[in-house]
């Protein structure tokens, strides 16, 4: 007698069917998707703990477009901590320093010093305090509900709570005590880190 080999073959194993992973990932991709959006938009709050430690930051001027600032607070090992968020679609800064004390050494980072400046999109900082030897804002809004601010980068803050919009602002000798700074792009041109030395 002889077997028909046709009927005999085994399986091939290893195969991915292309369709059923589809029906499974696709979904899951967009919901993820979905969720990042609504994130950086400010619809959905993420939650970031802090270093616990502050740092200095520095610059000759700081000029930018798309300009909101509210009021919030950041969770460091200390504990929650009161902060004036700013948020700016695009800005530039001249001279820029950060300076941070970890132990008995000082981290210190320059860039900007040239003719080309710091670089950063979609910029938000979270400080404690801020200070300027002069601030121009141009077409600003002060008052506004925190949670219907509408200047790109479309961040907003707690609904019901204080805040302020600009199509644009410019400060002089800006100094920034601050716990977070976040960005889409940050351009560092002519970047020196090291340490020792404070701005």
């Amino acid at each position: 007698m002889s077997v028909d080999s046709s009927n005999s073959r085994p399986a091939v194993q290893g195969r991915v069917k292309w369709r059923r992973f589809a029906l499974v990932a696709v979904p899951a991709i967009v919901v993820a998707g979905i969720l990042i959006g609504l994130t950086a938009e400010g619809a959905i709050a993420s939650s970031i703990s802090v270093s616990g430690q502050e740092y200095l930051i520095t610059a000759n001027k700081l000029t930018g477009t798309g300009f909101e600032q509210f009021g919030g607070d950041v969770t460091s090992s200390n504990g929650e901590q009161p902060v004036i968020i700013s948020a700016i679609h695009s800005a530039s800064l001249s001279s820029l320093c950060q300076s941070v004390t970890v132990g008995p050494v000082t981290l210190h980072l320059t860039a900007g010093g040239g003719s080309t400046p710091v670089t950063a999109d979609n910029l938000i900082v979270d400080a404690s305090g801020q200070t300027g030897s002069e601030a121009v804002f141009h077409n600003i809004s002060i008052g506004l509900d925190a949670g219907s601010l509408s200047e790109d980068p479309g961040t907003t803050g707690t609904a019901g709570g204080f805040g302020q919009q600009a199509d644009t602002v410019e400060i002089d000798n800006l100094v920034q005590h601050t716990w977070l700074t976040t960005a889409g792009t940050f351009t560092l041109p002519d970047l020196s880190l090291g340490f020792g030395g404070s701005c």
